[in-house]
């Protein structure tokens, strides 16, 4: 029987006050091999990754790459609904399978509700292979809310996306208005394809009698570029998760600064307490989060709650002000980054399947600095003391959504 009780509170662990900073090139290694041996996984060298920012960016270079493709295209997504982005991947995915190439597209059972029978129709018609994730009428309710949040891309076994994008017309445009959500995707070719090629296989074998064809060619993957790339899997389970060990790993890796963007923050206390402890000896704490355009306000009282215990200890909490902050977006000291489908809330971290690249390298995390700072710009700061002062109103909604922040 699956146990439904909140996890036993753990007490973040000392950490050491500020010491000097070291070099570029030691913090990567330091960084390297700790995320190495706590998580069991290899990072590969050898990768060119490519920061995309907002739809208009990322849908051409997805829609692009599939219509390259010349053997095979896997592709999974938790939001698939409707529009003329949503017609446009489908009649791209379609096109492609006509053409002889190999399409899978594997949908989360939730998530992909909304999307328009006619594009399914079409791409099935095409023999675009179609799979759904937890399907929710065939789920008893405890397994309905472990969902795939992964967003996977691989076109060719050699060139791969990944981020926080869905397929739906909330993210085309450049954020230039409410309707235009922010978001940040990359592009991925060298080694690390692979483990990103293994977030979806994992996750389609759970779906699909067939897990590869001849179409599959397993090709060795080449290098492509200089950075050095960790794929990391969350799935869903209880208990300590690779999620949670690879944000715990560069909070207490972060020497003088550690940037934040997400789009749902609704943390546990610990998390809570292992970024005060951060910024307490001296790290330079940042987090960026939706303002008044949210899809889920539920989950942002949760992550209001704690405002004033975090800007008391000198974390800086900013609210992005033109549109939906949907990002996940993690930097480290200006030499590594998290991108992927995590968010910073107790969902993503205990119950979703998701998937995070670690990239070290400094001009990528340069890149994402720079977008960090821009997003600043046009957002409101969350002043120390001011969130104390807040209505007896706002102050109850907080605390009741406090029993179902687990998840949210």
């Amino acid at each position: 029987m699956t146990s439904t009780q909140e996890p036993p509170e753990l007490t973040p662990p000392h950490i050491p006050g500020p010491r000097t900073p070291a070099s570029a090139e030691d913090r990567v290694a330091r960084i390297r091999r700790r995320l190495e041996r706590l998580i069991g996984v290899a990072a590969t060298e050898g990768n060119a990754v490519v920061p995309l920012r907002n739809g208009d960016e990322i849908f051409a270079a997805m829609l692009a790459g599939i219509r390259s493709a010349e053997h095979t295209v896997d592709m999974m997504t938790f939001v698939y609904w409707k529009g003329d982005i949503a017609r446009e991947f489908a009649q791209a995915l379609a096109d492609r399978a006509r053409a002889g190439v190999r399409v899978r597209l594997l949908l989360d059972g939730f998530g992909s509700r909304l999307i328009e029978r006619e594009q399914l129709e079409v791409m099935e018609r095409a023999g675009v292979h179609v799979a759904w994730f937890r399907k929710p009428l065939y789920l008893s309710p405890l397994k309905q809310n472990h969902r795939c949040h992964r967003k996977v891309l691989v076109v060719d076994e050699e060139t791969a996306f990944t981020g926080g994008v869905g397929i739906a017309e909330e993210w085309c445009g450049d954020a230039r208005n409410e309707h235009e959500w922010r978001d940040t995707h990359v592009e991925v070719r060298g080694p690390a394809v692979d483990g990103i090629a293994a977030a979806f296989a994992q996750n389609w074998a759970e779906c699909h009698d067939e897990l590869f064809d001849d179409r599959d060619r397993f090709v060795e993957q080449r290098p492509h570029g200089d950075a050095v790339v960790q794929v990391v899997r969350g799935s869903a389970s209880f208990g300590w998760q690779d999620m949670q060990t690879l944000i715990r790993v560069m909070l207490e890796s972060a020497e003088e600064r550690f940037r934040l963007a997400t789009a749902y923050f609704s943390p546990d206390a610990y998390f809570v307490e292992l970024l005060c402890a951060t910024a307490r000896r001296g790290v330079r704490v940042e987090i960026l989060l939706p303002g008044p355009h949210t899809d889920k306000r539920v989950c942002r009282l949760a992550g209001q709650h704690f405002y004033d215990d975090l800007t008391a200890c000198g974390v800086k909490i900013f609210q992005y002000q033109p549109t939906m902050m949907h990002a996940k977006v993690i930097t480290v000291d200006h030499v590594a980054a998290l991108v992927g489908s995590t968010n910073f809330n107790r969902r993503s971290l205990d119950h979703d399947e998701e998937v995070m690249i670690a990239v070290l390298d400094q001009d990528f995390t340069a890149t994402l600095d720079e977008h960090f700072d821009q997003d600043v710009t046009v957002s409101e700061q969350i002043r120390p003391g001011r969130w104390k002062k807040r209505s007896i109103v706002q102050r109850a909604r907080e605390v009741a959504v406090l029993p179902i922040r687990r998840f949210l």
